[in-house]
């Protein structure tokens, strides 16, 4: 029976044409039209019907052709799938959202963009305060690293070396921030064993931790075209140091616990180190016009300190950041007031830093030299003022400025609100 019925499927239209036959002789022995006469009324029929030959002879050579065509296009439409059971269907993609527009952005995944140089290196200027020259150097490389088709490599690696507070570890943000990347951003101090290897590339089967993803190959999985950024490099273990170098020169890392290999193409490495402090500012200082000797000679500086000499050959770019000075310092130094300040959600009036503050800090940093930093000695300010903020916040306060006592002391006083001082004026 099940045979029958595709059988009988098949054979519907001569069916169809049969039971139209039987109706119209029904019809014509009902009405008691003679065989002589319904062949009179046929011919009168197709007389009438006579100009209309040509169209209908045309629309079913059109019809006829449209089915060859789409006959020999059925196998490209199934696989677009547009073609579903002999019939037309309007793509999934086309009924639920905007399909254009999604292929536009796919578009704009699979190939690089070709980033303006000169606008990155503007808009880092503007933010990493006193690395100029970093900043300029550092937005060619991406140019050219991003204008790549075909990598077998990440888009760089790239080493941010000096003394600390200078913006390393903000350049690298800033990085991701400004080339619309996500950032990865790993303390390398926490990977000085052994056994930190597994919090980055995941655990081996049978061991604790292995039904999970590691945290840098978990993430370059989800993001392939991030910014990984792995702060005091030369803080790591020698075995992590190991598993990056496949990274940096294969192009992929391997998850331990299922031996996947995750591709490092579309990554960009940043690396930090604060080792060779001294050695390094000086090659700044004394090279500042000629960046490729100043390179090479801070590359053996670092080796000469200790860097492990297999990372530093695979470094594509070594960039040294100068220690901080004079106003440049002082900028940094309000910055991080400012942003002290606004996490105990209040804000620093306009000119509201007394000028004896930053010169306070600008002294301190000559006196404790290189290795200090504006955001070590931001700490004892804060521990000198966070109580007043907190009593300015409780009082509804939204403003606040900072003066400069005697014997180095710091006071954080508020002011009246724009409002108050309205309504004393009205009154």
């Amino acid at each position: 029976m099940k045979s029958l019925i595709p059988w009988l499927s098949r054979m519907m239209p001569l069916m169809m044409a049969a039971f139209l036959i039987l109706a119209a002789v029904q019809l014509a022995l009902m009405v008691h039209l003679s065989p002589t006469a319904l062949l009179h009324a046929l011919l009168v029929a197709a007389n009438w019907a006579r100009p209309g030959y040509l169209p209908a002879g045309i629309a079913g050579l059109a019809l006829s052709l449209a089915g060859v065509f789409y006959c020999l296009s059925s196998d490209r439409l199934a696989r677009r799938g547009l073609r579903h059971r002999k019939s037309l269907l309007m793509d999934v993609l086309s009924r639920l959202t905007n399909r254009t527009a999604l292929e536009e952005m796919l578009a704009r995944q699979q190939r690089e963009s070709a980033i303006n140089a000169e606008e990155l290196a503007a808009a880092l200027r503007a933010r990493v305060i006193g690395q100029d020259q970093v900043c300029e150097d550092i937005a060619q490389q991406l140019r050219r690293r991003l204008a790549l088709q075909n990598r077998d490599r990440p888009v760089g690696v790239f080493l941010l070396a000096g003394p600390p507070g200078t913006g390393k570890t903000y350049l690298a943000k800033q990085i991701a921030n400004q080339t619309e990347r996500p950032l990865l951003h790993f303390d390398m101090t926490q990977m000085s064993s052994p056994h930190a290897a597994t919090q980055l590339f995941g655990s081996p089967k049978g061991y604790v931790g292995s039904d999970t993803f590691g945290r840098l190959t978990g993430g370059l999985k989800e993001n392939p075209d991030a910014v990984v950024l792995l702060d005091e490099i030369e803080k790591a273990h020698p075995d992590v140091f190991k598993k990056f170098l496949t990274a940096w020169n294969d192009g992929h890392v391997t998850e331990a616990s299922t031996n996947e290999l995750i591709p490092t193409t579309r990554a960009i490495f940043v690396l930090t180190s604060n080792i060779a402090t001294d050695a390094l500012s000086a090659i700044a200082d004394r090279l500042a016009d000629e960046p490729e000797k100043m390179r090479a000679e801070s590359t053996e500086a670092l080796r000469r300190a200790g860097f492990a000499p297999e990372v530093l050959n695979r470094l594509d770019r070594i960039f040294v950041f100068r220690a901080l000075r004079g106003l440049d310092l002082a900028r940094v130094a309000a910055l991080e007031i400012e942003q002290m300040i606004r996490g105990y959600g209040l804000n620093v009036e306009a000119g509201g830093i007394d000028p004896a503050l930053l010169f306070e800090i600008l002294q301190r940093q000559q006196k404790l030299g290189s290795m200090a930093s504006a955001r070590d000695i931001l700490r004892s300010i804060e521990d000198m003022i966070s109580d007043s903020l907190i009593t300015a916040r409780q009082q509804g306060r939204t403003h606040v400025h900072l003066v400069m006592e005697g014997e180095g002391r710091i006071r954080a006083e508020t002011s009246e609100e724009p409002q108050e001082r309205m309504n004393k004026a009205s009154l």
